[in-house]
């Protein structure tokens, strides 16, 4: 069982458009409505693809109500919070190209009580679990040490915990030293404070993540692939998309192709091959949909065990 912890969840809108043109009356030629928050993604590429998993997030709202209806239609096993505010209603703009311009809104401002019940269920929900994997931004009222905070506990409890976070609830997450992290190039750099314009800034700076006592450093690179370091490889997998539409959700799919190999026995390297076919994949589909395991089967990974350091990445 993989329980996944999705703080400040979304009802996410995609709308696609002939082209993006700013300050005009545009007409959309495709709308969708997806559950959306990182680590609703990660489940709903689990369960799509026949691994167990559970996902915690707070409800509120009217928006609440469609959220718990669009879950239950995927048939995702869900911990409801309740809270008092309304969770947040996300939009992205996705383009013929798959270029996604998205507007993201702030989400509801936590008690302290609602804090410590979601924390609660979190742990509770975890009990028995593989993996328990925290995801997301934080909204405000929960403070930055809350990921933090529950790697300890699961790690108390004998469950591994993966972190996909940025700013300063990822900084403190690291501290208490996550089995696995799933930044991406941008995000990883803010952890190490520097930019990482090649393959070998990125290898060192996660290099320097695994020697503080982080188990597996899993970095996605956009169309460069991803990229795995931990204390026995660094190695390198990319997948060419023939027909990109949405980028929406690909880095969670990537994390929840990763976490779905490992439960399924895989190494490090296969586990890679796999998270990089799970992204791909997701890329190809509208919206924040996440693949099926046909799709997944389909894209062809590259594997490389001796990445170029010198290799320059895409911004």
């Amino acid at each position: 069982m993989i329980v996944t912890l999705t703080p400040n969840p979304s009802l996410d809108r995609t709308i696609a458009v002939p082209a993006l043109q700013r300050g005009t009356v545009m007409r959309a030629t495709e709308s969708r409505e997806d559950p959306g928050g990182k680590g609703l993604n990660v489940s709903r590429a689990l369960a799509q693809n026949g691994t167990a998993t559970r996902a915690v997030l707070p409800i509120g709202g009217v928006y609440g109500g469609v959220m718990l209806d669009l879950l239950r239609a995927e048939e995702i096993d869900v911990v409801p919070v309740p809270i008092a505010g309304a969770i947040r209603a996300n939009v992205a703009i996705v383009e013929p190209d798959g270029a996604t311009t998205k507007v993201n809104e702030q989400g509801p401002c936590f008690s302290a009580a609602e804090v410590e019940t979601l924390r609660t269920a979190t742990a509770t929900a975890s009990i028995g679990a593989g993996w328990v994997v925290c995801c997301g931004s934080l909204p405000p009222g929960i403070d930055d040490d809350f990921y933090a905070d529950l790697v300890e506990r699961c790690h108390a409890n004998g469950v591994k915990v993966a972190v996909d976070s940025s700013g300063e609830p990822m900084t403190r997450a690291l501290a208490a030293r996550p089995d696995l992290i799933k930044p991406n190039r941008v995000e990883l750099a803010e952890a190490v404070g520097h930019d990482l314009p090649t393959v070998g800034a990125v290898i060192d700076a996660a290099r320097d993540l695994v020697a503080t006592g982080i188990g597996c450093v899993l970095v996605s690179l956009g169309r460069d692939g991803a990229l795995l370091v931990d204390s026995d490889r660094v190695v390198q997998a990319q997948a060419r998309v023939q027909n990109p539409l949405s980028t929406v959700g690909a880095g969670d799919a990537v994390l929840a192709g990763y976490l779905h190999a490992v439960a399924s026995g895989l190494d490090g390297e296969a586990a890679l091959r796999t998270a990089v076919a799970f992204g791909a994949a997701a890329v190809s589909r509208p919206g924040s949909q996440m693949p099926t395991p046909a799709e997944v089967a389909a894209i062809t990974v590259v594997v490389d065990r001796d990445p170029d350091p010198a290799g320059l990445l895409d911004d």
